[in-house]
């Protein structure tokens, strides 16, 4: 009889929130997390750091645990030379910005994940770094064990040089936070014209998107675009362009390998520039973002492939990244079994076998199985190939048929794919992306007229407000139903009060609405900057190497600019002028950025936008059946900058600045633009007049 292999001990990873972490419990690594314990060993034993940040869905995060961490003889050598640091960089994106824009500072090129920092064990500075490493030299990267003994060796025989260097380089990430705008300087609409132009210079005319492959879902530019158009559509000659290039982009990516051609939701990013293949990984953030995008479209152009696309991410949202408790998981990976994409490519012949003949002729051309195969050279990943009118024609059938066809060959297809290894699910539940779903989920509600992804958007918040609101502070992190952890960012209150007023326009909570207020007091009593805008980590976090403040979109829209969006929005809306001032703070302290690269910021032109024009801030005040026509009604028509709330006769508890438009005997409508607002409007013929007319620009800024 064999003796079976006795499982590897636990390291201290094993006892962690983040799956991530806990995947790397079982290495021969003594890893630790952050904390204040690694920190002390390595100033206490004068051991430089070694920080690895990865996270769950990262494919070549899993390559390199495979070569290198798993590896008993690489393990020794990195706990004999250093105090070795895991990091999921989700949980902790606070330590990922820092050490990404290091690695950036040292090597002169981006980073990614894994990230592989070497910092000091005084004060965690970094002196050396870089991403994958291979456990052998080859990709012209030096080996990982080699590379271990070189830097300990050379930081020995160098410290005081390294040292040096490390803190030079540490200032210049502090003095990467850019000044303020002068106080005299007018703010205007030039940077929302300079990235009006960048967009059209930077898109891809055949394929949507912009730049090159690898290629990116940036939904924010894609809202920026909407805008565009929506702003210029009562002028004699509208923006149309701005309308192409947002529903190109949109197009292309739902046609594409981008998205799931069964199960519906997309993936991270593209490798190509066609959106065939992608990165199989699919995250929580990316398509919260594209949900409300999608949505937006929809309501503005009436195109159904739009709505459709929205009800198949929402389907995958609920049916793979739902947890019981009504609050949403992290991530997928990439990988099943050991390799990217295994688990969505086909083979032609496994399809055929699948389908019955009639559903094979219409499937395979639709979807591309007629052609090369588009993956590694060896398989398909689907996408759509041919358009419906010409094929339907080629066929001989309506486009009913082809469509039923269609439809009944992916639901073959995907109860396959069902019986196949599924990639691994990140369940972590995190505050900020369940925020931007939260948002997602009830603009997409608004503007669908569906109002089941209300419900399921209430859901989410009330797990988040249960388990991860505590004392007046915000949570990063949790697994369902168990302790979250980790004081929040500035993502997190932002994000989550952002989404409260989105939801808010669907069904009106006075108790949402007044949590909302409260993150918004803590961003401005713990975040914020003296000379205008805000931190990324609170005044009361752990002292690290640097205090970002950062206006940038990247693959999250940038906090500051949710701020300033969310700030100017409360503000006038409860007509509190402390968030009105901040707003504009906000936006001065990003304004040299802001006005040299506003193609990458286009959060923070949201908020010009509304400091420029304010919002029009419609409140229905009456019956509750009566008031859902009105919604109904005002939600058909695109107008992204009206927020229209429906508070009940009933409603207790209201803010002074509510309680201020009574509730009469009949539907009445308060329309505010700015602090200014008008005599209750009692028809809906009146109302729409009144929304009709322009609301005039600050003409000193524009």
């Amino acid at each position: 009889m064999g003796f079976m292999t006795p499982p590897a001990p636990a390291n201290r990873l094993a006892r962690q929130t983040s799956p991530y972490l806990r995947q790397h419990a079982s290495n021969p690594v003594d890893w630790y997390p952050w904390s204040a314990e690694a920190l002390e060993r390595a100033r206490r034993e004068r051991r430089p750091i070694l920080l690895s940040i990865g996270y769950a869905a990262c494919h070549w995060c899993h390559v390199m645990a495979h070569e290198s961490f798993e590896d008993p003889e690489t393990a020794r050598v990195m706990n004999e030379l250093y105090v070795n640091i895991k990091v999921d960089r989700e949980e902790r994106p606070d330590l990922d910005r820092l050490y990404q824009l290091a690695h950036q500072l040292l090597t002169g090129r981006g980073g990614g994940w894994p990230l592989t920092m070497f910092l000091t064990p005084e004060d965690q500075q970094p002196f050396f770094g870089g991403t994958y490493f291979p456990p052998q030299s080859r990709f012209g990267m030096p080996g990982f064990r080699e590379l271990l003994a070189h830097v300990a060796r050379y930081y020995r025989e160098h410290e005081a040089e390294l040292k040096h260097n490390a803190a030079t380089l540490v200032q210049a990430i502090t003095e990467l936070n850019p000044p303020a705008a002068a106080a005299e300087l007018v703010l205007s609409g030039e940077p929302l014209r300079g990235c009006r132009a960048a967009l059209e210079r930077s898109l891809d005319p055949e394929w949507g998107g912009f730049g090159a492959a690898p290629k990116f879902p940036h939904a924010e530019l894609v809202l920026r675009l909407l805008r565009d158009w929506h702003s210029s559509a009562g002028d004699a000659a509208p923006d149309l362009q701005a309308l192409y290039m947002a529903t190109l982009s949109l197009t292309r990516m739902a046609e594409g390998g981008l998205f799931d051609q069964l199960a519906g939701g997309f993936s991270r990013y593209s490798v190509d520039e066609r959106w065939a293949i992608p990165h199989f990984e699919k995250m929580l953030y990316d398509n919260a973002a594209l949900l409300g995008a999608y949505a937006e479209a929809a309501c503005a152009t009436g195109d159904p492939l739009f709505a459709e696309i929205c009800a198949r991410t929402v389907g995958w949202l609920m049916s793979e990244m739902r947890a019981p408790s009504g609050a949403f998981f992290a991530s997928l990976d990439a990988d099943s079994e050991g390799h990217e994409g295994k688990f969505y490519v086909w083979d032609v012949e496994e399809v055929r076998a699948t389908l019955s003949p009639e559903e094979f002729a219409a499937f395979a051309p639709r979807y591309g199985l007629d052609q090369p195969p588009n993956f590694e050279n060896r398989a398909h990943h689907l996408l759509i190939a041919r358009a419906l009118e010409p094929l339907a024609d080629e066929l001989g059938r309506s486009i009913e048929e082809l469509q039923g066809l269609c439809a009944s060959a992916r639901a073959k297809l995907l109860a396959v794919r069902a019986g196949r290894v599924r990639p691994a699910r990140d369940e972590k539940i995190l505050t900020s992306w369940n925020a931007l779903l939260i948002r997602g989920l009830a603009s997409a509600s608004r503007l669908l007229q569906r109002a089941e992804y209300a419900v399921a958007a209430g859901e989410a918040l009330r797990y988040l407000r249960t388990y991860h609101w505590r004392a007046g502070r915000l949570l990063v992190t949790g697994i369902e139903g168990g302790e979250a952890a980790l004081e929040a960012y500035l993502d997190d209150y932002v994000f989550l009060a952002a989404a409260i007023l989105e939801l808010a326009c669907v069904r009106f909570d006075a108790e949402e609405l007044a949590l909302g207020a409260q993150l918004l007091d803590v961003v401005l009593a713990r975040f914020g900057a003296t000379d205008g805008g805000f931190y990324f980590t609170a005044s009361d976090h752990e002292t690290l190497i640097s205090r970002l403040k950062t206006f940038s979109d990247d693959a999250l829209p940038a906090g500051n600019g949710v701020a300033a969006q969310t700030l100017l929005r409360y503000g006038y809306l409860l007509g509190e002028p402390r968030y009105l001032v901040a707003a504009e703070a906000c936006l001065r302290a990003g304004w040299q950025v802001l006005e040299k690269y506003p193609e990458g910021h286009c959060s923070m032109l949201l908020a010009l936008e509304e400091w420029l024009r304010p919002p029009q801030i419609v409140i229905l005040r009456g019956p509750v059946a009566a008031m859902a026509a009105w919604q109904q009604a005002l939600a058909g028509v695109y107008s992204p900058h009206t927020l229209v709330l429906a508070v009940p006769a009933d409603a207790r508890d209201l803010p002074e600045a509510l309680h201020s438009k009574p509730a009469t005997a009949h539907l009445v409508a308060y329309l505010c633009r700015g602090s200014v607002c008008s005599q209750p409007l009692t028809t809906l013929e009146a109302l729409a007049a009144a929304l009709a007319e322009a609301s005039p620009e600050r003409s000193a800024q524009s």
